[in-house]
């Protein structure tokens, strides 16, 4: 029967062997060779003899056999499989939890929004914000935000999902541009931020469901890119506000096990402000009317 153990020391050598494809010899310095490699990217033996272990180790670290490698070990493979950034660092986090080493990682939050928090939704309108979970299911969202991602809305609230909604949802296929890069960044931060619990039952169900349906979701999860996004710049073709581009920050709101709030903004006395304010005003109106209405 697979241990806990086995499956983390599974996850980090997916990781190696998906970084080691990406990594031609070429890159290194090696000669590529005659003929048509049948491994894509480096072989095994080569990314043991640039990281300085034996071939040996690093075929049980690739097989999961082996969960205790030194922080040695993992800077070499890093260097090795030339990573920087987010994805030297997501190698690292899956070193340590092969180890268990960092067995004190937060849970993942039950789901529920602090009170507060649901109070700043609501301080920072006009400009649409959510809250989402470590696997971006969306948990709270103010007025403007549910306005400017039609159509998540209709699904039950346990499927609401940016990651889905991305990938499966007819709106959310049209929605940003440009689609393809959206998709791709979309899928690295998850990987990033899915990190510390890759065996979440959420975060498999979530995964198997889309890459079942969506090959190019599948495609981009077995690349195991990683880049967690604190911010950036989006653009939409809203079926309503029409062409937006708005900035974005994220934030981690503490003691809540991997939970962000995501504020959006338009630059002052732009077409996309205006744009932004209408979609909220928008939604003053139809609240206005179902209150009539009912009275």
């Amino acid at each position: 029967m697979a241990t806990a153990a086995d499956a983390r020391g599974t996850e980090l050598g997916r990781y190696l062997k998906a970084r080691r494809a990406q990594v031609r010899p070429e890159d290194v310095g090696l000669p590529a060779g005659a003929g048509l490699r049948r491994t894509p990217g480096l072989r095994r033996e080569e990314l043991a003899a640039l990281a300085g272990v034996s071939v040996d180790y690093y075929i049980r670290l690739e097989r999961g056999r082996e969960t205790n490698p030194s922080p040695a070990v993992v800077d070499a493979l890093g260097r090795a499989l030339r990573l920087r950034g987010d994805a030297y660092e997501r190698l690292h986090e899956l070193a340590e939890l092969a180890s268990g080493r960092n067995s004190d990682l937060p849970a993942c939050s039950d789901h529920t929004v602090r009170d507060s928090v649901l109070r700043m939704l609501e301080s920072v309108r006009p400009m649409p914000a959510y809250v989402v979970n470590r696997f971006n299911r969306v948990l709270a969202a103010n007025p403007p935000a549910r306005r400017l991602l039609p159509g998540l809305w209709d699904w039950p609230e346990e499927r609401r999902n940016l990651t889905r909604y991305l990938f499966l949802h007819p709106v959310g296929r049209t929605l940003y541009e440009p689609w393809k890069e959206t998709v791709a960044s979309s899928v690295a931060h998850l990987r990033a931020v899915a990190g510390a619990d890759p065996d979440s039952p959420e975060l498999t169900a979530l995964v198997g469901e889309i890459a079942v349906k969506s090959p190019e979701f599948a495609r981009l999860w077995e690349r195991y890119d990683v880049c967690e996004r604190g911010g950036g710049q989006k653009n939409f073709r809203h079926p309503q506000a029409g062409p937006l581009t708005l900035t974005y920050e994220v934030m981690r709101l503490a003691r809540t096990g991997g939970q962000r709030m995501v504020v959006y903004q338009a630059a002052p006395g732009t077409p996309d402000e205006a744009a932004v304010l209408g979609l909220d005003a928008a939604g003053e109106r139809q609240s206005q009317s179902l209150l009539s209405s009912r009275g």
